[in-house]
């Protein structure tokens, strides 16, 4: 064997490796980026001429599969198989429609709400963790915080509140959890049919195999956390690999700073303070053990709702970006 062939030997073998230790759940195949009408199903073992399993007697679930036939061009067979495959998952009907509180009502709101909710996330553990996910992400945070506008330390603060910088990124089969919450539930069933239908499409799109993506109960996933809809308008290829993945830390990291840039965040800009007393607009009040906080909030700060419209959530990303951009310098 020559020297060029010895070295492309050795490069296959590495290439070989570093795919055997990679962490991704989800499996990719080489599906160009393109209009969703123009790409092929994923090549996988999906192809029957009849609808069977727990969905076998569905009328929406044969609609939806009409609908997405006809206005997408999938194939029948392909959709037949795949939703044959389907799981009901009954932990997600339970959390999607909890059973009505029984107890003796309160007499008065429990205080402190937002101090049990920031205990959550204001932690040891997240501040310190989240220094070391952005100095080994530190070109990419820095990158992304350029490109689109947005510092850099709310970037990784989002990522550290909604899965402990991806170490919670769920457990549940998106395409299970969001098949369960569009024909098997009934308060939001029209919009988890909508994330089922874009999520097919993004699997379609990105080449990856349907079932395999794993994320929350309610159909979120990788490490931003975006639904099927917000992936496909917002998610980037932020690594150049092709993919837009985010279970990739690039990938989530380019993608949630798109999604502060295009919700209107401004760089440089403040997002809350504490006052004394409450007066005045855009003062919030939040409940905390030693009695109420008053903070003046700001434009960013509502950008940051967008991606959860709570009060309590929007705060504790902001403190948790201060937290850790304090402990980095």
């Amino acid at each position: 064997m020559n020297k060029t062939g010895y070295t492309r030997l050795i490069k296959l073998a590495f290439a070989l490796i570093l795919t055997g230790c990679a962490s991704n759940p989800v499996v990719q195949t080489d599906v160009p980026q393109n209009n969703a009408t123009n790409i092929s199903e994923p090549s996988v073992e999906y192809s029957s001429q009849s609808l069977t399993g727990i969905y076998a007697n569905s009328l929406p679930v044969q609609n939806f599969i009409r609908h997405m036939v006809q206005d997408y061009n999938f194939t029948e067979g392909y959709l037949n198989s795949l939703f044959s495959k389907a799981e009901r998952l009954d932990y997600v009907i339970r959390l999607e429609n909890p059973a009505p509180y029984s107890g003796p009502k309160p007499t008065k709101p429990s205080p402190g709400s937002w101090t049990r909710y920031r205990k959550q996330f204001i932690t040891e553990a997240h501040i310190n963790n989240g220094v070391t996910f952005w100095s080994s992400n530190a070109d990419a945070v820095q990158k992304a915080s350029v490109i689109y506008g947005v510092d850099p330390e709310y970037i990784v603060a989002i990522i550290g509140v909604e899965t402990f910088f991806g170490r919670n990124i769920g457990k549940t089969r998106t395409f299970d959890s969001l098949t369960t919450l569009a024909f098997d539930t009934q308060r939001r069933a029209k919009f988890f049919t909508t994330e089922l239908e874009n999520f097919l499409l993004m699997s379609r799109e990105e080449g990856y195999e349907p079932r395999k993506p794993v994320g929350s109960w309610a159909g979120a996933m990788g490490l931003g956390q975006f639904m099927p809809s917000s992936f496909r308008s917002l998610a980037v290829d932020f690594n150049n690999d092709g993919h837009r993945n985010l279970w990739d830390q690039q990938d989530a990291i380019g993608s949630v700073a798109h999604y502060f840039s295009k919700n209107g965040w401004q760089n440089n800009r403040p997002v809350a303070e504490q006052i004394k007393n409450y007066g005045g607009e855009s003062i919030i009040e939040l409940s905390a053990i030693t009695g109420s906080e008053y903070w003046h909030v700001h434009p960013n700060f509502k950008v940051i709702k967008k991606y959860n419209n709570s009060d309590k959530y929007a705060m504790a990303v902001h403190q948790l970006a201060q937290a850790i951009k304090q402990r980095r310098l």
